[in-house]
């Protein structure tokens, strides 16, 4: 009976290990089917989604929108973008916002606004917590959460 249930508790901690590792989920950063961008690199999402540029690769205006301050998805994807936590990010915007350089992405209310808005916008630029199956957006860039 000993051996039985070490072997009962050794399958338990091996599948609760299995479902730890995969419940960090892929963010999906998107944009409006009809921008020409196909794919951005990490660095590339940072510049846009930190202020620090304006503009797609190619040149056109980019219209980055966020979740709430307080959403739990905005801090995974800030987490896995930047490596930042909610308080440094809001330490961040702040130093920004007082200095004047710029202003943060337009923040919406939940991810179903926010795949609405980059399906109505073609400078629009967004993330989601799942692959879009929506053909008025794609995915440019796949961010994998640390575990």
């Amino acid at each position: 009976m000993g051996i039985g249930l070490s072997i009962g508790r050794g399958l338990l901690a091996l599948a609760l290990s299995l479902a730890a590792s995969t419940s960090a989920a892929d963010l999906h950063v998107i944009v409006h089917a009809a921008n020409p961008v196909r794919a951005l690199s990490q660095k590339e999402a940072v510049d846009l989604f930190m202020g620090r540029t304006r503009a797609f690769a190619g040149g056109d205006f980019a219209l980055p929108f966020d979740l709430p301050r307080d959403d739990a998805v905005r801090a995974r994807f800030y987490r896995a973008l930047v490596g930042m936590s909610p308080a440094q990010l809001n330490s961040y915007w702040a130093r920004l916002m007082f200095s004047g350089q710029t202003l943060p992405p337009q923040s919406l209310p939940n991810e179903a606004v926010m795949l609405d808005m980059v399906r109505r916008n073609p400078s629009a630029i967004g993330y989601l917590t799942t692959a879009p199956t929506d053909a008025g957006v794609r995915t440019v860039l796949v961010l994998k959460e640390a575990p």
